[in-house]
């Protein structure tokens, strides 16, 4: 089986067409080039350890932040949905513009589904905020500006980064050994992307489909197969790992790049067979440890499971 795509976007593919002989890669690449036209990263930020739901937008460069979460966090109210559907109707009323200009994202809800959420960036939530009388106010804008700071910050120094995720994976229970294990999973994986870049490969559906190919190569699964076999939503994958399989994804990521680099592909075709030898060596390797161990290494326990089983060890 093979197939033939036909390129038409050439920001993306480029011009021609890419031709895949393996079944496998076909199957990745049409679900990956359906569903990847995302520009936005998600992201829960804590204030007071109070989870606030954020997205940063790459394009503009700044977050905007859930307004119902806001609401919660300013008001303490049991219904904050409730709060900020009259106060909305309000300001509407009152013909307040920023109401007016707010967005609407599609966020992951308590009950695990995506929803349209209403968003606000920085500037737009500030004056929201003058409309909800609120102790926590002051101290909460305060938080707001640093964050966005922090992610400027990060952009210009990216070791700023590492620390702000080192700090957060502390506060959220993970072990030292885990969370040292997850960072470097993170350098490699950016080692890899940047080899991608080198090429004129681009974030999206190209980088995503070469992902699910490396996964499915020495796991078995795609990114959103893996997810489901874990229980998992719109939960980050390699931060729900266990330390055997974020080691296992590290080799086969760095065995990508290094083919890579002594390769030098040239095609989307070529790119999609060194990732699928990247991931042959760490499903060897793999298949080799669980023969002499007899325990899987790819299990379907998330980073949920894991501390509540580390604090009853406790």
């Amino acid at each position: 089986m093979s197939c033939e795509i036909e390129c038409k976007d050439t920001n993306i593919w480029g011009s021609g067409k890419i031709i895949f002989t393996n079944p496998l890669f076909c199957r990745i690449f049409a679900v990956q080039k359906k569903k990847h036209t995302m520009t936005k990263k998600q992201a829960i930020q804590l204030f007071e350890e109070k989870k606030v739901r954020t997205v940063w937008d790459d394009e503009e460069e700044k977050w905007y932040f859930s307004i119902v979460d806001t609401v919660a966090v300013l008001t303490n109210s049991e219904n904050p949905q409730t709060y900020w559907r009259v106060l909305k109707k309000r300001l509407r009323d009152e013909g307040n513009e920023t109401v007016t200009n707010c967005n609407a994202f599609k966020m992951l809800a308590p009950d695990g589904k995506m929803r349209q959420t209403d968003v606000a960036d920085t500037e737009q939530l500030f004056r929201l905020i003058q409309s909800i009388p609120s102790p926590k106010a002051e101290p909460f804008k305060q938080w707001m500006s640093q964050v966005a700071a922090d992610r400027l910050d990060q952009m210009q120094d990216p070791e700023l980064g590492i620390q702000q995720s080192l700090a957060d994976y502390k506060r959220l229970g993970y072990s030292d050994n885990w969370i040292n294990q997850r960072l470097k999973s993170i350098e490699i994986r950016k080692d890899l992307t940047d080899e991608w870049k080198r090429h004129g490969l681009q974030e999206g559906v190209q980088f995503a489909t070469l992902t699910d190919i490396i996964y499915s190569t020495w796991s078995g699964m795609t990114a959103k197969e893996y997810k489901q076999f874990k229980g998992l939503k719109k939960e980050n994958l390699r931060d729900n790992m266990t330390n055997r399989e974020l080691v296992l994804n590290m080799l086969a990521e760095l065995s990508t790049k290094d083919i890579s680099e002594a390769r030098n592909p040239e095609t989307f075709g070529e790119h999609a067979e060194v990732a699928r030898q990247g991931g042959e060596i760490a499903r060897n390797a793999r298949a080799e440890l669980e023969a002499k161990t007899g325990k899987p290494v790819v299990t379907s326990l998330n980073a949920k499971d894991a501390l509540q089983i580390e604090g009853k060890k406790k």
